[in-house]
């Protein structure tokens, strides 16, 4: 590995961000001689993003931290075209205002992360609309196009694996790597900057940029890559039987933020305190090296100082406090995640909707497996009903495991 002297490169490798970089030795020279503006860019899909994207922002907060300038890229102009990176089909297209939607509920994430405003280095948010809706399609083609060889193109992950496992890759979305090139020339005309960041999966979409920056504006830019973030057993980060772990408090709360981080793998907590939190990397040898109980508690520091990031330092504490009580006291919690019950529903509907399971059938099976209580009751039977009734004298908790509750309450 190649040795960096820069604060922001030393502290990334560390802890666990770096996994490619074009030219880090250049790209460590350029960060010691001033602040370098560096931006990751986020397309407009779902009204939140979720946790698989932490990493990236994180990135950027160690950006800050490290005295360089932060710029978030929202792809107002590029979710119209969708990337197909990672993906075996095409996205789905959205409205105008559905992208505007989705950029509004996103955009709520970042001030909790990253410091805003004028200064050298405030963090700053665009909008890739802003260009590329202006764009005339033969002049764009005429001028930055012919850097593009088909050749090349085929031969990056995007559209290599579409085309192994025969999909099909529409030609709006074989634009999408020209797009996002054109981007980081974009910003390094008017926003002086010299670094995208992105995950490994952006590998391809990145150099295109450089290159499309030394060919067509003779700038000399750089990328640096995050590694692809599994959990230790494999499972895709930030997904649950539930669905996405998302970073808006509407989408997912805080109580439940806090439990997934709770749920964290024993292999996992060490890499995780470094990426997610700002813990010293000696308090967090300390953590990892914990076995036991002393392990769990360590889940509990990481579960607390995420969601004290995300969500802020009361409702971290008033998630971990409802915990303790579930889980420790063994008390019916007020504040854990309710249902309403308006009419007789089984119980494996119940588990669904209240996201503790994905599917009925699973939910099932759940309840075969002796994995389902009411009131810490075990639930026998897979067709067993609740109906208004058993909820009128004051709510029923839930349980899918040891972990995962829910409170079923009455209407109105």
């Amino acid at each position: 590995m190649t040795q960096t002297s820069s604060d922001f490169l030393k502290n990334a490798k560390v802890r666990g961000f770096v996994h490619q970089c074009t030219d880090e030795a250049g790209l460590d020279s350029r960060l010691r001689s001033g602040v370098v503006p560096a931006y990751i860019g986020f397309d407009c899909t779902a009204p939140s993003l979720h946790v698989g994207s932490l990493v990236s922002i994180m990135l950027l907060r160690l950006l800050q931290k490290s005295g360089h300038k932060p710029i978030v890229l929202m792809g107002g102009g590029t979710t119209k075209v969708g990337d197909p990176s990672g993906k075996d089909e095409s996205r789905k297209l959205l409205t105008d205002a559905d992208i505007a939607a989705n950029m509004a509920g996103i955009k709520t994430v970042f001030s909790r992360f990253l410091q805003f405003g004028d200064g050298p280095t405030d963090a700053v948010m665009v909008n890739n609309a802003d260009w590329l809706d202006q764009l005339s399609y033969i002049a764009f083609l005429r001028d930055y196009g012919r850097h593009f060889t088909i050749n090349r193109m085929m031969t990056f992950d995007s559209v290599k694996l579409r085309l192994e496992r025969e999909q099909p890759l529409t030609f709006l979305e074989f634009n999408y790597m020209i797009l996002q090139a054109y981007d980081f020339v974009e910003l390094a005309r008017h926003c002086k900057c010299a670094l995208q960041m992105g995950g490994s999966d952006q590998w391809g979409n990145i150099v295109n940029g450089v290159e499309l920056g030394r060919r067509a504006a003779n700038q000399e830019l750089f990328g640096l890559t995050t590694p692809l973030l599994t959990t230790s057993s494999g499972a895709k980060m930030g997904k649950t039987a539930a669905g996405a772990v998302w970073l808006n408090p509407d989408m997912c709360s805080p109580y439940d933020y806090w439990q997934y981080w709770r749920n964290t793998e024993d292999a996992d907590v060490g890499r995780f305190l470094r990426l997610f939190t700002e813990l010293s990397e000696s308090e967090i040898q300390k953590l990892e090296a914990a076995s036991g109980a002393g392990i769990n508690e360590a889940k509990k520091i990481l579960a607390n100082e995420a969601t004290r990031m995300a969500h802020g330092q009361e409702a971290a504490a008033l998630a971990a406090e409802t915990a303790r009580k579930t889980f420790e006291e063994g008390t019916l919690d007020g504040d854990l995640p309710s249902i309403v019950l308006s009419s007789e529903e089984t119980v494996y509907a119940l588990l669904v909707r209240a996201g503790l399971a994905a599917s009925n059938g699973e939910a099932r099976r759940l309840i075969k497996g002796g994995g389902v209580r009411l009131n810490d009751a075990a639930v026998g039977d897979e067709m067993a009903k609740l109906s208004p009734a058993d909820v009128a004298n004051g709510p029923v908790k839930l349980s899918a495991g040891k972990k995962k509750h829910v409170l079923i309450q009455k209407a109105g």
